[in-house]
């Protein structure tokens, strides 16, 4: 989640992004780990800094797998990266444990990603990760400025070749490893956890199983949840402190108020900091509506960052009576002490930032905005009709709000998956405000639903730690014997089918 060296055409198309309102474009982001972590040293930053055990390999991809025009047989080079430490072979039919790329380069997802390296020795496991196209190094036409340069280029940057390159991938690997009977798993969080799901249901014949980690499949026209992320948002604040959540909602109209003084941006960005004066109380509103996203979706443990903006609130107000000095000393507790706050910090015009915006305005249109009821931020419904609109000014083509329900399934999704889907595991934690678009109850024996009322955005699949509580121990203990299950009964279809192939003979 590096930031590009881009063009001035490009850091202006991104700033007219981030600049519209709440109900069009600020959609809050997916993504395995929040996007203030991205600048930390825990980050792999590029290739040479990964683990020893990690070889790097790059595999010819085809440009477009669904056509047969001349132009469709174009290739590009798609990164991924194996770590054959634990694998106990091709001979053994050990399993293939595949982690799908998501929005971003894969290398700094891998160190945060401990759920594969953690389980391999178990499982004797051979580890995959495979970059998504369109990001990290793995970009068609040469250059992100050429691939990203129109829509024709971009054209071809979906969820459906995506998963298609996937498939590519693994069957090659297979193949060059002479791995004909290694199961695989794929495994994914977040949009990762989306298409890991939906890989397995487009390719049963490439993955034995799924493990969807915080994927809110159903958070879809058509099929989106009545309460959705900023309902979950405000019940976490709620629940951790209803003062907290009361001097929340009424900084909106404060800072509105200030705004309106003679000098009143000038006084807000004093009082908050801000590196860059303010040239609307909407850039601070927007930021501050990010902060409280951030701090409900990666709810982690141990530090528990609603906790500690609750905490900090509720301390300044034994001090003070102003409200925004209040709500300042929360964007401390969660941002840490800094000489000044950017308020552009979760926008800025990175790969994965311009990349996911073409995503949400071509296929990925996730309906979330502010409700008029149950929220502790300012009514901003979402507005189809203007999201199409400026979609359609940004990248002269129309979103197709429909199209991932048409293809992967909406309406009805559940009892469907009943009678034709197996092998998935939906996990999800509850004060994940993208849990509302998850999958919270089992579908079939097979089809299976974990969850956990504390757990927050992708923490299963994240790094375990010493300190982690008893519930998330369970919940991965949980998937690793259902991952168990499906490898055992696959390895025992596979001695019955060999068994019949020598009577035969």
């Amino acid at each position: 989640m590096r930031s590009l060296v881009c063009s001035y055409q490009w850091f202006s198309l991104s700033f007219f992004v981030f600049s519209l309102g709440v109900s069009a474009f600020n959609i809050p982001r997916l993504g395995t780990v929040q996007r203030t972590h991205q600048h930390e040293p825990r980050t792999i930053s590029s290739s040479s800094n990964l683990p020893e055990d990690l070889k790097t390999f790059y595999y010819t991809q085809r440009l477009d797998h669904f056509n047969y025009r001349p132009d469709s047989y174009a290739t590009f080079h798609q990164r991924y990266f194996v770590n054959f430490k634990y694998w106990g072979g091709a001979k053994s039919g050990a399993p293939i444990f595949a982690y799908l790329g998501a929005e971003a380069p894969v290398d700094p997802d891998i160190n945060f990603i401990g759920f594969l390296r953690e389980n391999a020795p178990h499982f004797n496991a051979l580890i995959v990760y495979i970059e998504h196209r369109y990001y990290g190094k793995s970009i068609p036409f040469g250059s992100w400025k050429e691939a990203m340069r129109n829509a024709s280029t971009r054209g071809y940057f979906n969820s459906a070749q995506a998963i298609a390159d996937y498939a590519s991938v693994l069957l090659h690997l297979k193949k060059s490893l002479s791995a004909r009977n290694s199961p695989v798993i794929v495994i994914g969080g977040s949009y990762g956890g989306m298409l890991a799901s939906w890989f397995r249901l487009k390719y049963p014949h490439v993955a034995l199983g799924a493990l969807a980690s915080s994927a809110p499949i159903l958070y879809f026209n058509g099929v989106a949840p009545r309460a959705g992320y900023y309902y979950i948002v405000t019940k976490d604040f709620q629940e951790t402190s209803m003062s907290c959540y009361q001097t929340i909602r009424r900084s909106w109209s404060e800072i509105d108020r200030v705004a309106k003084k003679p000098n009143g941006l000038s006084i807000l960005s004093t009082m908050f900091r801000t590196c860059k004066k303010l040239r609307h109380s909407s850039e601070l509103k927007d930021y501050l509506d990010s902060v409280y996203a951030e701090a409900a979706q990666y709810d982690h443990p141990a530090s528990y960052p609603v906790k500690a903006i609750c905490g900090a609130i509720d301390a300044a107000a034994k001090k003070t009576n102003n409200i925004l000095d209040q709500i300042f000393e929360g964007v401390v507790a969660f941002m840490k002490n800094k000489s000044c706050y950017d308020l552009n910090i979760f926008n800025y015009p990175s790969q994965t930032n311009m990349g996911w915006r073409w995503q949400t305005c071509s296929e990925m249109v996730m309906p979330i905005g502010h409700e008029e009821s149950d929220s502790m931020f300012p009514p901003a419904p979402f507005n189809m009709k203007t999201f199409v609109k400026e979609c359609r000014s940004l990248y002269g083509v129309l979103p197709q709000p429909h199209w991932v329900t048409t293809y992967y399934g909406g309406p009805g999704l559940k009892l469907k998956l009943r009678r034709f889907a197996s092998n998935i595991i939906f996990s999800n934690g509850l004060r994940d405000p993208y849990s509302s678009g998850g999958v919270l109850e089992s579908i079939s024996d097979s089809v299976v639903a974990v969850s956990t009322v504390n757990g927050s955005h992708c923490l299963d699949i994240l790094e375990a730690t010493p300190n982690d509580p008893q519930w998330l121990v369970m919940q991965r203990k949980s998937e690793v014997k259902i991952i168990k299950g499906w490898i055992a009964k696959y390895q025992a279809d596979l001695r019955a089918l060999n068994n019949q192939n020598i009577s035969y003979n």
